[in-house]
């Protein structure tokens, strides 16, 4: 009964050292060698998911491996979402926007906010608000585009 539980160590820590179809044929194999190929004991004993163990009982089968496209996974990007926001931020923004005065630095400082840009886009360009993203995101997305955010300097009267 020791042995068998150290076995079963030794498979759970080389398939946790595994990843993708390399992972998925190792658990095909216990399982084929020691679960007569059924997924539902190797699921119970092992604690794999059972799917996966399906998923490389039928690589193995078939000799076709399926390719993971983990890229496609997870939220894309404002800009990939909507490709015409970074063009019509550009244009909001640029009118606002200045060199560093002393050129350290290739950033474009504006005086407009986030959130007047925002606004801006709604009202001027003709975007609804439940379409744009939160005036944080519209911030990180300046950001990324080459703009800071500077506070006007007050003007003493």
């Amino acid at each position: 009964m020791i042995l068998a539980q150290t076995v079963l160590a030794t498979f759970k820590d080389a398939s946790e050292k595994l990843t993708g179809h390399r992972k998925r044929d190792f658990i095909a194999s216990v399982t084929e060698d020691y679960f007569d190929g059924s997924a539902r004991k190797a699921e119970t004993a092992m604690g794999w998911n059972r799917h996966s163990v399906q998923l490389g009982l039928n690589e193995r089968r078939t000799g076709l491996i399926c390719v993971d496209n983990y890229q496609a996974r997870g939220r894309h990007k404002t800009e990939q979402v909507l490709p015409n926001l970074e063009a019509d931020i550009h244009s909001l923004v640029d009118r606002e926007a200045q060199a560093d005065p002393k050129f350290q630095s290739t950033f474009l400082y504006t005086r407009i906010s986030a959130k007047a840009v925002r606004e801006a886009l709604v009202n001027e360009v003709g975007y609804s608000e439940s379409d744009l993203p939160s005036r944080q995101t519209i911030g990180e997305i300046l950001n990324r585009l080459g703009y800071r955010l500077k506070k006007p300097k007050k003007q003493n009267l």
